[in-house]
């Protein structure tokens, strides 16, 4: 019997009008005995010779129209499951080689010096000969890394690599290696200048040093810099984030009163808004690089250090408020909503990057009395199975 891939399941396998879940199928594909016979429209030919092996990638074979259906149906299904429906904006994809941060690892086998990332469900190194979502100015150190850490990195030991590109160039945090010595000593900030590095960094399991910092490294959100420490979240694409901070600016169109953002990180959304801000975040590194940003620059932004998970804001102290702004971690924002779902805040806007947890966020708040309005997604991991996206809820 032939079967028709009707869409693409959470996981990234193509889901047949039958029921069949079949890995690497794409909208449209023919399937016999649970192997494509035919492609369909939603298919293209994957660009990078690493597909499918490399784990930072699951659906290469997918077109962009594809792809950005399948970050609305993995929201919309979410929500399904809740009894919730809105209204889906269309999706915003990231283009290809926009990833401005990425997390590699590294080994040494013999005479061989691997980076990249991992296979999917595994920890081999898929080493890394071209890569169709890094920045162009993260790929390019590959090459001259491998070099490096063939005198620094133990045999059969994995390293780590993490790379931001920031204000001043690429933040570079190495992990895993050996340092000792005069020769280390010397290479790292040759190395660093050589290559024109913003910050230089060793984590040698004590948390991250800084080796070569010529002038303090900044990130640029909104139009005000701000002190970037190592290893801070960043959103994952430059366009990414003008997306969710044009969604949140959009949401909170027509509010009145102060907004409070929370889980404010280093200020995405607080320092692109032009009403009056208070803006909470648990990272102590994060908060004070957000109040120093906003004293500098002189913008409405009062920046506190609070545990939203331990210390949710209350129905009381949100009266305080006409708008909230939550972007939380994978695990959402259960306790908060719980509390803003009391409150008479007329407008939230909730950014997310866990469909599964906003479904759940979202079913507290409508309870609550809130109206779902909009959701528009967000896949700045271009062909990843990681989708985000940015939200209005109104009362």
């Amino acid at each position: 019997m032939t079967e028709t891939v009707l869409k693409i399941a959470g996981r990234g396998d193509g889901v047949t009008d039958a029921g069949t879940y079949v890995a690497l199928a794409a909208p449209g594909d023919r399937v016999e005995n649970g192997e494509v016979v035919a492609r369909g429209a939603g298919y293209q030919d994957p660009p990078c010779r690493h597909f499918p092996q490399c784990g930072g990638c699951q659906l290469q074979h997918l077109t962009a129209a594809a792809f950005a259906d399948y970050c609305r149906d993995r929201i919309a299904g979410a929500l399904a499951q809740k009894g919730i429906s809105t209204d889906y904006r269309p999706a915003h994809v990231s283009p290809p080689r926009s990833r401005r941060r990425a997390d590699l690892k590294a080994l040494r086998l013999g005479r061989k010096r691997l980076i990249g990332f991992t296979r999917e469900k595994s920890h081999q190194i898929v080493d890394m000969a071209e890569c169709h979502v890094l920045a162009p100015e993260l790929f390019a150190l590959l090459d001259p890394l491998r070099d490096l850490l063939d005198t620094m990195l133990p045999q059969r030991r994995t390293g780590r690599v993490q790379m931001t590109l920031t204000d001043q160039g690429v933040d570079l945090l190495l992990g895993g290696v050996e340092t000792d010595g005069l020769e280390a000593a010397e290479a790292l900030p040759a190395f660093a200048e050589r290559h024109r590095l913003a910050r230089l960094s060793i984590d040698d399991g004590y948390g991250a040093e800084a080796r070569y910092e010529p002038q303090p490294v900044t990130i640029t959100l909104g139009d005000v810099a701000v002190p970037f420490p190592q290893g801070a979240f960043l959103q994952a694409t430059k366009d990414g984030e003008q997306a969710l901070v044009a969604g949140v600016i959009e949401a909170l169109e027509g509010g009145t009163g102060k907004t409070l953002d929370l889980f404010a990180g280093l200020g995405t959304f607080a320092l692109a808004l032009e009403c009056p801000v208070i803006a909470a975040e648990a990272g102590r590194e994060a908060i004070l690089s957000l109040m120093q940003a906003a004293r500098r620059s002189g913008r409405s932004v009062e920046a506190t250090h609070r545990d939203l998970y331990r210390r949710p804001y209350d129905a009381k102290e949100l009266e305080d408020f006409g708008a909230v702004v939550l972007d939380p971690p994978r695990s959402g924002a259960e306790a908060q909503c719980r509390e803003l779902a009391k409150s008479d805040v007329s407008t939230i806007a909730y950014v997310s990057c866990n469909p599964g947890t906003f479904a759940r966020d979202a079913a507290i708040l409508i309870e609550g009395g809130y109206s779902l309005d909009w959701v528009r997604p967000v896949g700045q991991f271009r062909w990843s199975t990681h989708v985000e996206l940015v939200s209005r809820f109104s009362r």
